[in-house]
């Protein structure tokens, strides 16, 4: 297993596997969610490629076939006055190949993620996680993150 950055070449492989998120994300939250729809179309992520703020890794096996990628973006904070200013890495989006999980894959990335940011200068490695996605939560916790703060609801 390796990983790099994303590149253009990798961008069906991305598709596909966007894909996969979105259909747990349709089954979680159906009311929000629209199953056959992806996060991001080819031209955004040659975009998102492109742009160091948002960097893109992949996992990759001996035949440089994309297994998984985490989505990251480089956020500097405060968001408000009272805050202290740091550096963040925030991964907007991490997900292994269903048929790859439970080989390691997403612990490679999440590491290779927290030493990139690290390398950033970065104070942090942040994430948002859907409620009912038990298994992702498991999985970040496994790793050792903690909850920060949680975003609540009330549907009208």
């Amino acid at each position: 297993m390796n990983i790099r950055k994303a590149e253009n070449k990798d961008i069906q492989r991305l598709l596909e596997l966007l894909q996969q998120v979105l259909e747990l994300h349709a089954k979680i939250r159906p009311d929000v969610f629209i199953p056959g729809t992806t996060k991001y179309t080819q031209e955004e992520l040659e975009g998102i490629i492109r742009d160091e703020m948002s960097p893109v890794y992949v996992s990759v096996d001996d035949g440089d076939e994309v297994m998984g990628y985490a989505f990251c973006q480089i956020k500097e904070q405060p968001f408000s006055n009272n805050m202290v200013p740091f550096k963040s890495m925030f991964i907007d989006d991490l997900c292994v190949d269903e048929s790859r999980r439970g080989q390691h894959v997403g612990e490679a990335l999440f590491e290779y993620v927290k030493d990139r940011a690290r390398e950033l200068g970065c104070y942090e490695v942040t994430l948002n996680v859907w409620a009912g996605n038990e298994s992702a939560e498991h999985f970040y916790e496994k790793m050792g993150m903690k909850t920060k703060e949680r975003q609540m609801e009330y549907i009208l």
